[in-house]
């Protein structure tokens, strides 16, 4: 028998279909008659999705991004301006009060605390999260803004004011601070009693207490605790900005590297930078 040639199987007395595997024939049943119905029945609605719905290319370019545009007229831009226009509608129903109320009267109300929470979430992912970090903790050089350690004050006033004009941005309202280079002025034994009396958290009452009296306390204070007037920072708590070793202090001593944040004033709109300001405050409690 050739490899073709069509017999009837002798037990289920149905025709095969002449394939034979080590002795396995193919018997030649039909389909069943469900899963014929299911592919005419997902044939017809593929032929009804391409004439309603944008489906296929056209070789003029016109229509919805070059394709046919469907009988129902749909396309996924316009689903996407109508859930927009909704966004829209519900933000325009907070912005007006929102825009009209005091940072001590949104604070108050919840709904509109809310409302700047999750403006200020967004915004911050979007211009903050590149140097701060997506959860706002910082890294070497960039200020963690999770703790309630502040430079500048940490009341929402005063974070508003940092991030609309920013730190050393050029912008005339920016807040400025400059620690001069003690390593042209102290010698190297005074630079190392100075980092030994701050790393030691003031406990030194020697050579380092005096000489960061005669050089650091204008700044600083008396106790090393820092100025917000100034930004100049709490050297007594265990919080550093270019590291807390010795090495690093001192490094910062001689030759102090001074970071610029810039000013949102002319990049975002002043709802965003409110919002921004409240949720900034939220990271880290505030003063």
């Amino acid at each position: 028998m050739s490899e073709h040639q069509k017999e009837t199987d002798a037990i289920s007395g149905v025709e095969t279909t002449g394939h034979d595997w080590d002795g396995i024939k193919e018997l030649n049943n039909p389909a069943p008659r469900w899963w014929l119905l299911v592919l005419y029945a997902s044939i017809i609605w593929a032929i009804g999705y391409w004439v309603v719905y944008p489906a296929w290319p056209t070789l003029s370019g016109e229509g919805v991004r070059g394709g046919t545009e469907g009988s129902f007229g749909w396309t996924q831009y316009e689903q996407l301006k109508e859930s927009q226009g909704e966004i829209v509608a519900r933000k325009a129903a907070y912005l007006t009060r929102f825009e009209n109320a005091s940072f001590a009267d949104i604070q108050k109300d919840e709904g509109l605390y809310e409302f700047a929470q999750a403006g200020g979430a967004a915004a911050f992912k979007d211009n903050c999260a590149t140097c701060h970090g997506t959860g706002g903790a910082g890294g070497n050089g960039y200020p963690n803004l999770n703790d309630d350690d502040w430079l500048w004050g940490g009341s929402v006033d005063a974070i508003y004011q940092t991030i609309r004009f920013g730190i050393r941005s050029g912008d005339d309202e920016a807040r400025f601070s400059e620690m001069p280079a003690f390593g042209d002025m102290l010698s190297a034994d005074e630079i190392s009693a100075i980092a030994s009396f701050v790393v030691q958290d003031g406990t030194d009452d020697g050579a380092g207490a005096q000489a960061f009296a005669d050089n650091c306390a204008a700044c600083h204070g008396d106790t090393g605790t820092g100025m917000h007037e100034l930004g100049a920072p709490n050297l007594m708590d265990a919080i550093w900005f270019y590291g807390g070793t010795k090495a690093d202090v001192m490094a910062q001593i001689r030759k102090p590297r001074h970071g610029v944040m810039p000013a949102w004033e002319h990049r975002l709109d002043a709802n965003t930078i409110r919002e921004l300001a409240i949720y900034v405050h939220a990271l880290g409690g505030g003063e």
